[in-house]
């Protein structure tokens, strides 16, 4: 009787706790101790997806720390005190059949794994283990080094990771390291047991993280095993962003321009960035900064017709990413080797017009609202991949923001987009950056002197 009581009082409060809209095959609750649990059904295959997501990633870093959450997601699948050494954690990955993996950006670190759901109570005790009680043994850093080296590797053999990393200076200043994910290579292969202790006793509590269970489970089993699992989990007695508050990117003060060279360029590459807008001012702005660009990547559209079509560039594009702190908006093109000065002061020349009634029709705004839902809808259909997507969202807005995502795209009209580009782009301080090879870098300076003023 004491179970069903249990499991009944879980429902309820799955059911009125809760004041999110949220589709029909998804359950949210909240263990007493803080800690959210969603569960998604999903009886196609025989598996079940455990993740748990926290707020934290380098928007938490100050530049003594800057890359040691994204070690923590490496050390995670590492010995802890239940499992403590990392043959017996291999053995019992083996053991379960799981795969897993985990993740850092900006503003949330995740971690999960698939397995068989008949694993379900098993998949549960394993993600507690991982997440209570790490060991952060020295040594077994040591040897994360060289997956570490060789993801740095990897990123910066491509030239654009510097561009992108000079992009990111001048538009962060003396905040770079909290959007940095990556991080500092030096901060990271000279990490310590107790740096990483610190990060957990600041950011590692039930009241700052979610759980998901995904896949083939009956949600109200889900709930009570999670309970009997993680309902011991201690919260913290504070309010990690209130005791250690992310300090707000100050506004550009004007208008700046870099080279970025890299011997490995083969292509020269430009890149425009400004501060876009977040969501925790300008929701709404989010969803038409979203629209917009989507708007632009029609091969309709003026603007890929005066930058490709006219052989400008070979390439051209515009992005924004949704942060809870200052999503960045960034312009990209590879222009024809001989016509970087062109591209750029075409591109500013298309800004001038973007807010005007004959820059696009209302057929490819409505094409763009379609071409989303479709991502949208595309992004959903492997569950065991889409729920990194609601915990980012879970991290960066609300889970609501994401399940009213396309509903909140159709409301977008010309006025919301005209507003936001009036906000964030048009006449706004900006960052230009040009990559090139460094034979060429005194013929690119020469050419665009007067943009460098």
């Amino acid at each position: 009787m004491k179970k069903i009581y249990s499991l009944i009082s879980l429902l309820l409060i799955a059911t009125i706790g809760v004041s999110q809209q949220l589709p029909s095959n998804f359950y949210l609750t909240k263990l007493e101790n803080g800690l959210e649990v969603l569960v998604i059904e999903d009886k196609t295959v025989p598996l079940i997806t455990v993740e748990i997501c926290v707020k934290n990633g380098s928007y938490t870093e100050e530049p003594d720390y800057n890359g040691l959450s994204h070690l923590y997601e490496h050390m995670f699948f590492k010995a802890n005190k239940d499992i403590p050494s990392q043959e017996a954690f291999i053995n019992r990955i083996n053991e379960l059949g799981i795969r897993f993996n985990g993740t850092t950006s900006n503003e949330r670190v995740n971690y999960y794994f698939t397995l068989n759901k008949k694993f379900l109570s098993e998949g549960l005790s394993f993600m507690n283990s991982a997440i209570r009680y790490p060991l952060f043994d020295e040594q077994e850093m040591k040897n994360e080094n060289p997956v570490v080296d060789g993801e740095f590797q990897r990123n910066e053999s491509n030239p654009t990771f510097w561009l992108s990393k000079d992009m990111q200076k001048q538009l962060w200043g003396d905040l770079f390291s909290r959007k940095n994910t990556i991080g500092d290579h030096n901060i990271i292969l000279t990490a310590t047991t107790k740096k990483m202790q610190t990060i957990q006793q600041k950011y590692y509590y039930p009241n700052n993280s979610i759980l998901v269970i995904a896949g083939d489970v009956d949600h109200g089993q889900a709930f009570q095993k999670a309970r009997e699992v993680f309902g011991s989990w201690a919260p913290s007695d504070f309010d990690p962003f209130v005791k250690y508050p992310i300090p707000e990117f100050k506004p550009l003060e004007k208008s700046t321009f870099f080279i970025t060279e890299n011997a490995n360029t083969r292509n020269p590459f430009v890149m425009i960035g400004f501060h876009g807008p977040d969501t925790r001012h300008d929701i709404k702005a989010t969803y038409a900064a979203d629209v917009f660009s989507f708007l632009l990547k029609q091969k309709s559209s003026k603007f890929q017709q005066d930058l490709i079509d006219s052989g400008l560039a070979y390439a051209a594009n515009v992005t924004y990413q949704t942060c809870k702190y200052t999503g960045p908006i960034l312009i990209t093109a590879i222009p024809q080797p001989d016509k970087i000065r062109e591209v750029i002061e075409k591109i500013e020349a298309e800004i001038d017009l973007w807010d005007s009634d004959s820059y696009f029709t209302d057929e490819q705004l409505e094409t763009a609202k379609t071409l989303l839902a479709v991502d949208d809808a595309h992004g959903r259909e492997k569950t065991s991949e889409f729920i990194h997507t609601v915990t980012y969202w879970w991290a960066s807005a609300t889970i609501d923001y994401y399940t009213s995502y396309v509903d909140n795209l159709n409301r977008v009209n010309r006025e919301d987009i005209v507003r936001y580009i009036r906000t964030y782009i048009k006449g706004k301080p900006k960052a230009i950056g040009v990559l090139t090879t460094p034979d060429n870098r005194a013929t690119l300076e020469a050419n665009l002197k007067t943009l460098m003023k």
